[in-house]
């Protein structure tokens, strides 16, 4: 079934109530802590998960729920609103303004709609599955790269990955930056990379160990802002994919950067 005005309706209140929520505690007495996974949450990650859990309750009460904070509720209409109320927590704790909140709803294991929303910079990508994506209500488009080598890369941080994942994304590093540290890739950001992509900023994100919350929004805003989002086989992303992220600005692009995260920077090397 396809997105509708009412859906997009209710995506972009559930950003705002989301933003509510989260600007107060930015900079301010937020109450962190840790979680079993070693992960930071804050009193804003679970009051913006739960103001925006009540709107869906209340407008659309049989689709189901994927929440990071909350977990999932079943629905019975095939489609699941996917939220991150807060995805780059650290980022937050420490007062950057480059965290975001992510909003999708999924049909049939499928994301047809994301946002990327900065609450502090009142940033807002909108991305729907065959049209064109937005930000603050005007056209967002990647941009041209024409070769891998030079080609700007971000990623959270390598931390995050499965010690394997490591050697291959060193490869796509040196492959792009030309074995250059001073031209080297991009840190931190989590979700607002996908956005600086979706409008042209930077090149490539690579990044591994995410869950479907981490990046259903961010397909239809990458893809719908002529960008291409996959796993590191080349696959497209979906709720079953193992987490394996990639998004490339120019469609063009894909080959060569499958191509470098296959070798290892040894590989590379020599």
């Amino acid at each position: 079934m396809p997105v509708t005005p009412a859906d997009l309706a209710l995506a972009q209140r559930l950003a705002d109530a989301a933003g509510a929520v989260i600007r107060p505690y930015f900079r301010s007495d937020f109450g962190g802590e840790v979680k079993a996974d070693h992960s930071p949450v804050t009193r804003a990650d679970r009051e913006a998960e739960a103001a925006m859990r009540r709107l869906l309750d209340a407008e659309a009460p049989g689709d189901g729920v994927i929440g990071e904070e909350y977990g999932n509720k079943d629905g019975v209409t095939g489609r699941q609103w996917v939220l991150d109320p807060i995805d780059g927590t650290r980022s937050f704790t420490v007062g950057r303004a480059i965290f975001g909140t992510l909003i999708a709803l999924v049909e049939d294991g499928w994301p047809v709609l994301g946002i990327i929303d900065q609450p502090v910079q009142r940033e807002r990508w909108l991305g729907v599955a065959g049209r064109p994506t937005s930000f603050n209500g005007r056209p967002a488009r990647t941009r041209a790269c024409a070769a891998l080598e030079g080609a700007i890369v971000a990623t959270t941080s390598p931390h995050l990955f499965a010690d394997g994942d490591v050697p291959h994304y060193m490869a796509l590093v040196a492959a792009a930056s030309g074995g250059h540290a001073r031209q080297g890739p991009v840190y931190g950001g989590d979700c607002y990379n996908y956005g600086l992509l979706a409008s042209g900023h930077l090149d490539v994100v690579a990044e591994s160990g995410l869950q479907l919350y981490d990046f259903a929004a961010l397909v239809p805003v990458v893809e719908g802002a002529g960008g291409r989002m996959c796993d590191w086989n080349g696959e497209p992303l979906t709720a079953a994919s193992d987490g394996h992220v990639l998004a490339i600005g120019d469609p063009a692009r894909t080959d060569d950067v499958l191509e470098a995260l296959r070798a290892t920077a040894h590989d590379h090397d020599h």
